[in-house]
C-alpha cells in the first residue's frame, strides 16, 4: 500500500471511531461528585432547557453538563447539610469552575441564595 493511501485510509478510520462515541453523556449509576452550584432565576424563566421545556425558576430541576436529562439527583449544601431532590433539564453550568446550576427554588431550599453559590454534593439516585 502506498504511503498517501495508507494515511487516507488511517484518516478515515480515525473519524469513524470518533462518529461512534456517546454525545456526551454519562451513566447516572452511581454518580457522586463534590464541588460548587450556583443558581438561575429570572432572567432566564420561560426560557427553553437545553432539553425543550421551558425553564420554571419555582420547579426544582437543575442543569448539568453530561447527566442524562430526567435524571434525578439529590443535592446537598455540605456547609448546612440541607439537600434537595432535583431533575436534571438543562445543560450547564458554563462556568468551569461549578459543577450543577440549580433553580432558584432549589437556591432557597439549599439556603444559598444571598451567597449565589454554594459547596455541594451531587449524587444520582436510582429510580
Amino acid at each position: 500500500m502506498h504511503m498517501p493511501k495508507f494515511i487516507a485510509l488511517l484518516f478515515i478510520l480515525l473519524l469513524a471511531g470518533c462518529a461512534s462515541q456517546p454525545s456526551g453523556t454519562i451513566d447516572p449509576h452511581g454518580y457522586k461528585a463534590d464541588g460548587k452550584a450556583s443558581w438561575y432565576g429570572s432572567a432566564h424563566h420561560g426560557k427553553r432547557t437545553a432539553s425543550g421545556e421551558r425553564f420554571d425558576q419555582n420547579a426544582l430541576t437543575a442543569a448539568h453538563r453530561n447527566l442524562p436529562f430526567g435524571t434525578l439527583v439529590r443535592v446537598t449544601n455540605l456547609s448546612n447539610d440541607r439537600s434537595v431532590v432535583l431533575r436534571i433539564n438543562d445543560r450547564g453550568p458554563f462556568t468551569r469552575s461549578r459543577i450543577i446550576d440549580v433553580s432558584r427554588k432549589a437556591a432557597v431550599a439549599l439556603d444559598m441564595v444571598r451567597s449565589g453559590t454554594a459547596k455541594v454534593r451531587v449524587e444520582a439516585l436510582e429510580r
